[in-house]
C-alpha cells in the first residue's frame, strides 16, 4: 500500500492517500510505548523531578521524537564526561599521586593506586582499607590480590578509575584470552562487591557466548552465583548438545564440575520430555 511515510513518493501524498502502513504504524506504537516506559523509570527513580514527557498525557510522535532528541543530547554529555574522565586513567598509567601498591597474584610488578579510589568503588576495598594504619599509610604500602594476574588486575585498576571494560579484540586468535579476563573480572566483581562491574562483565560475556566457551561461561556463572549467565549458558549446550559434550574440554570439565554435567543431562533430557509432549498434544 501507499503509506505517506515510508514511500519514496511520501511527499507528494495529500488527502484521502495520507495513510500510513501496519510497518510505520507498529513502529509509532512501539516508539512512542518505549519512551513512556523511558518516563515511567525515570519519575520512579526521581519523583520530584520533572523528565519531560508524561505517560498519562496524550502524546504524539512529534512529541516522541523530541525526547529522543533530548535523549542524544544527554548521550553526547555522557561522552564528554567521559573523555573528561580519560584524565584519570592517564593518572593511573603514569602513577600520579598514589598512595598504595597493589601486588597481582602472579606477576612482580606492584601497581599503584589511590586509596580514595579503591574505597569508593567497592564496599569490601571500603572495610579492608578503613582502618586509622590504613588511611595514614605510607605510599610504600601494598596489599595483595593474589586471584589476579597481572594484566587482570591492570583490567581491574583501569575500569576502577574509567568505568569501562576493554573494547574487545574481536579476533580468533584473542577470544581465549578474552574469556579468561571477562571470567576473572566477573569472579572479582563477585567477590570485591563492584556491582556495575559485574553488570558489564554479565553483559559482556552473554554477548560473546557461544559453544566454544559456553562450559567456561557456565562454571564461572556458577562460581558467582548468576543465574542470567547460567541459564544462558544452559541454553547454548542444550541447542548445540553434541558440539559441546564432544569437545575435549567437556572430559576434563566434568571431572572437576560433576554437579553441572549432572544439571546439563536433567537439563537436556527435560526439555525433550517437554518437547515430545507438545507434539503428542
Amino acid at each position: 500500500m501507499d503509506c505517506c511515510i515510508c514511500s519514496p513518493m511520501a511527499s507528494l501524498y495529500r488527502p484521502p492517500r495520507n495513510t500510513i502502513c501496519p510497518s510505520c504504524y507498529e513502529g509509532a506504537k512501539c516508539m512512542i510505548s518505549f519512551i513512556n516506559e523511558l518516563e515511567i523509570d525515570r519519575d520512579a527513580a526521581n519523583p520530584t523531578k520533572f523528565h519531560g514527557l508524561k505517560p498519562q498525557a496524550s502524546k504524539g510522535i512529534s512529541d516522541a521524537f523530541k525526547c529522543m532528541k533530548e535523549m542524544r543530547e544527554r548521550e553526547e554529555e555522557m561522552r564528554e564526561k567521559l573523555g573528561f574522565l580519560d584524565g584519570l586513567v592517564l593518572a593511573l598509567r603514569e602513577g600520579i599521586h598514589t598512595d598504595i601498591l597493589i601486588k597481582p597474584g602472579r606477576g612482580l610488578q606492584y601497581l599503584p593506586i589511590e586509596l580514595f579510589w579503591l574505597a569508593t568503588r567497592s564496599e569490601i576495598f571500603r572495610h579492608m582499607l578503613s582502618s586509622d594504619d590504613a588511611c595514614k599509610a605510607p605510599a610504600a604500602d601494598s596489599i595483595s590480590l593474589l586471584e589476579l594476574s597481572h594484566d587482570d588486575l591492570r583490567a581491574l585498576l583501569d575500569f576502577v578509575y574509567a568505568g569501562a571494560l576493554p573494547l574487545a579484540a574481536g579476533t580468533t586468535t584473542t577470544d581465549i584470552a578474552e574469556d579468561k579476563r571477562l571470567y576473572s573480572l566477573l569472579i572479582a566483581a563477585d567477590k570485591y562487591d563492584i556491582p556495575f562491574l559485574r553488570k558489564l562483565c554479565v553483559r559482556r560475556v552473554l554477548a560473546t557466548l557461544r559453544p566454544a566457551n559456553a562450559l567456561g561461561v557456565l562454571e564461572v556463572a556458577e562460581t558467582c552465583s548468576d543465574r542470567v549467565l547460567k541459564d544462558g549458558a544452559m541454553r547454548m549446550i542444550a541447542e548445540n548438545l553434541e558440539e559441546v559434550v564432544f569437545s575435549e574440554e567437556y572430559e576434563a570439565f566434568a571431572t572437576t564440575n560433576a554437579h553441572l554435567a549432572v544439571e546439563i543431562t536433567r537439563a537436556v533430557l527435560t526439555e525433550k520430555m517437554r518437547k515430545k509432549a507438545e507434539i503428542v498434544i
